[in-house]
């Protein structure tokens, strides 16, 4: 790990700002899932054993630099603290003598939350100025939201440079899972990519190719390999202008010794909604008059076949329209395989990305992968190889 981690700070006694993702989802003002909260209290928990004065910063929603009231971390705090189990501070900004005056006031091992970074405009342009002004309350920088370490924000970046900077341990559990899954893998590596368009996930594939032995399509993005390669797939839903970069995609695969799995059969429908009449049809028999919602039973034993044999997964995308029955079959049965080969200690599985999340969790298996990225854009990123600044600033020099 190149990363300065928990392990290398001393902070007791220490003003630590750390910087978490607590854009939970809310309804009419009530938090829906927990999950972002719960996966930071380690980390928060550690700094205030330690003894440190603990300060967390974080976005919420797009209030585009305004103060808009419905978008306050207020509700966040209160429920922080039912879940840390001791009292969490609220301060009503960020920046400025409210903040100054909710920092003065902590003891060792408290926990003070700061007001919505996104209420400043300054802090989505990375002011300089705006960083100095939260670095004012700190004495150290602990990073712990990587879901928002692929934008060069005030919070995220800046601060970074101006105080003794850190992983916290949901960032480097993040960074270890990643790295093990496509810097230094054990092999064979296998990736399983779905989801609607090639075209969304051009930089993504092209960068997973080069790191892996087997590549498994799904969604309706495998509809546009098979049209590409002249299967007819009736009303399908396929990317017409992209079959060009389907066959290049597959030479180049072929090139690199890559093997690209297909499906083999489908699940089709002559219309999208629960409880459609549906049927399975190999996928050279797809009739006109019907779209494929699913990848079949021959190909979800096909791709659990595969996993037998591979030491790495990484997984992106849903094998199919997974969110209607019965069109989430192929996803789940596929989830449950790698979830059953990694209990048993025989594969490392990797997944993220919103859709894969769902549908992990709809399979029931979300908690039996070794590790699911709830980061969204920056796994996506981090799979098609760019540079997040977030992480770049911690690396060790």
């Amino acid at each position: 790990m190149a990363f300065r981690t928990l392990d290398k700070a001393e902070v007791r006694g220490k003003r630590v700002l750390l910087r978490a993702d607590l854009n939970v989802p809310m309804h009419e003002g009530a938090i829906t899932d927990t999950t972002r909260i719960e996966r930071v209290l380690p980390t928060i928990r550690e700094l205030t054993e330690k003894g440190a004065k603990v300060i967390l910063l974080s976005h919420f929603d797009r209030p585009k630099g305004k103060v808009v009231p419905e978008m306050s971390l207020a509700p966040v705090g209160k429920r922080l603290g039912e879940l840390l189990g001791r009292p969490v501070a609220f301060a009503t900004d960020c920046v400025g003598p409210k903040a100054k005056e909710a920092v003065d006031a902590l003891k060792d091992g408290d926990v003070l939350l700061l007001e919505n970074t996104r209420f400043h405009a300054e802090e989505e342009k990375n002011d300089p100025e705006f960083s100095k002004a939260l670095a004012a309350n700190g004495d150290i920088y602990v990073d712990d939201a990587f879901s928002a370490a692929h934008r060069a924000h005030a919070s995220t970046e800046g601060v970074a440079h101006l105080l003794p900077a850190y992983a916290g341990r949901l960032m480097e559990a993040e960074l270890k899972a990643l790295s093990a899954a496509l810097e230094s893998p054990k092999r064979p590596v296998g990736a399983v990519i779905g989801g609607s368009k090639i075209s969304t996930k051009l930089d993504l594939i092209g960068n997973v190719l080069d790191k892996v032995d087997v590549l498994f399509i799904g969604g309706a993005m495998a509809n546009t390999f098979l049209a590409a390669e002249g299967v007819k797939v009736g009303k399908s839903l396929q990317e017409s202008d992209m079959h060009e970069t389907a066959r290049k995609i597959a030479a180049h695969a072929k090139e690199k010794g890559c093997k690209l799995v297909l499906p083999v059969d489908a699940v089709v429908a002559r219309e999208f909604k629960a409880g459609a009449a549906s049927e399975v049809v190999p996928v050279d028999k797809v009739p006109d008059d019907t779209m494929i919602l699913d990848a079949g039973p021959k190909t979800a034993e096909l791709i659990s076949k595969h996993l037998a044999d591979l030491k790495t997964l990484v997984w992106n995308g849903p094998l199919g329209a997974f969110e209607i029955a019965p069109f989430d079959k192929a996803t789940v049965e596929v989830a449950r395989a790698a979830a059953k080969l990694t209990e048993e200690g025989k594969l490392l599985t990797v997944a993220g990305g919103g859709d894969t999340v769902s549908a992990l969790r709809h399979a029931g298996v979300a908690d039996r992968m070794s590790y699911v990225s709830t980061a969204g854009g920056a796994f996506l990123e981090w799979l098609e190889g760019k540079t997040l600044p977030g992480v770049e600033v911690l690396r060790a020099k």
